[in-house]
């Protein structure tokens, strides 16, 4: 159900009924270590490039949400998944080794919650029963495509982020029985804002805006207070672009506690591992929504959180070409169904 100008509510209620995270040997040195299902020790994970390996660890993903969903691949209607290489062959490549009807999806990093809200949208309205949703990116892989290949060493400024390798997915269902079950009750999708920014190197600046953006139109929408939830987390704008969000909402009149706004690319890894700003890439929010998020919801931590995942959307031959950045940021709400 439409809610506003651009979110949708969920009176359904979707059934996030399991999910997983899968890492890679430097995120197995990060703070959420204990909330990844698989973690690899080497970035080649047994493939002969850098490419297949990512496309393993969103099949490893997708297939341990499955398993804790005590399902099978023939029970899930549609696959919603997304990456940041060329054309995404990585999700690509993992569909055609799940075999399930597939959307490939392309937002960035924003594509966590993008896949997340479509799902809800399908189970809501009764396109789907089950539904498989999930994002991924793999460090040697995309830096090798937006940037340098690590191996030539090149240095990186302050402002820079670290992709993350790592794949998130989750199982979402129409489950009748929702009493103490995580749900997804909104999500609103996000415009492209462009503030005519173009360094590749400072991400977390380009992205602000279109959080800030989306998270102003989410409680517009939604006719909401921030205190409504426990915490509000956005995708991966790190130390540079977290605070400029938080700055942009106050000069809108939106107060959010700093105590209750945190970001997952400054959530995942220890203070002295070498992150410049913190950690990015499609696989960021996925990882650390679908593992240490939902876990410690689970826990009873958490009882109503927002994940604004955010994402720019460049691309090798824009920067050539000296285009600007365009961002986007889309929010969806999950709750403990009480």
């Amino acid at each position: 159900m439409l809610k506003g100008k651009q979110s949708w509510v969920f009176p359904n209620r979707p059934v996030i009924e399991a999910s997983a995270a899968v890492g890679g040997p430097f995120e197995a040195r990060g703070k959420l270590a204990s909330d990844f299902d698989i973690l690899h020790d080497d970035l080649w994970m047994g493939k002969d490039s850098y490419e297949k390996a990512h496309t393993l660890i969103l099949e490893e993903a997708i297939e341990t949400a499955i398993q804790k969903a005590e399902m099978t691949k023939e029970d899930i209607s549609f696959m919603l998944a997304g990456d940041l290489v060329n054309q995404i062959t990585p999700s690509s490549f993992a569909a055609r080794s799940v075999g399930i009807p597939y959307f490939g999806l392309f937002g960035a990093c924003s594509t966590s919650m993008e896949g997340l809200a479509l799902a809800s949208f399908i189970i809501n309205n009764q396109g789907a029963n089950r539904v498989v949703t999930g994002a991924s990116s793999h460090n040697a892989a995309i830096e090798k495509q937006f940037r340098y290949p690590t191996e030539y060493g090149s240095q990186k400024p302050p402002t820079a982020q670290w992709t993350v390798t790592g794949a998130g997915a989750a199982v979402v269902t129409n489950d009748q029985e929702k009493q103490g079950k995580l749900v997804t009750t909104s999500a609103t999708i996000g415009k492209v804002v462009d503030m005519g920014l173009s360094d590749p190197f400072n991400m977390g600046g380009a992205m602000a805006p279109s959080a800030a953006d989306t998270i102003i139109a989410h409680f517009k929408d939604l006719q909401l207070d921030p205190s409504y939830y426990d915490l509000i987390v956005t995708g991966d704008l790190a130390k540079i672009g977290h605070p400029i969000t938080l700055e942009l909402l106050k000069k809108e009149g939106l107060n959010i506690d700093s105590q209750k706004f945190k970001d997952c690319g400054l959530m995942i890894y220890q203070e002295d591992q070498q992150v410049q700003a913190g950690g990015s890439g499609a696989g960021c929010s996925a990882a650390v929504l679908y593992g240490h998020l939902l876990n410690e919801m689970r826990k009873g931590k958490y009882q109503r959180i927002l994940l604004v995942a955010t994402g720019a959307l460049l691309s090798p031959l824009s920067f050539q070409q000296k285009e600007s950045i365009p961002c986007i940021a889309h929010a969806v709400s999950i709750e403990v169904h009480p």
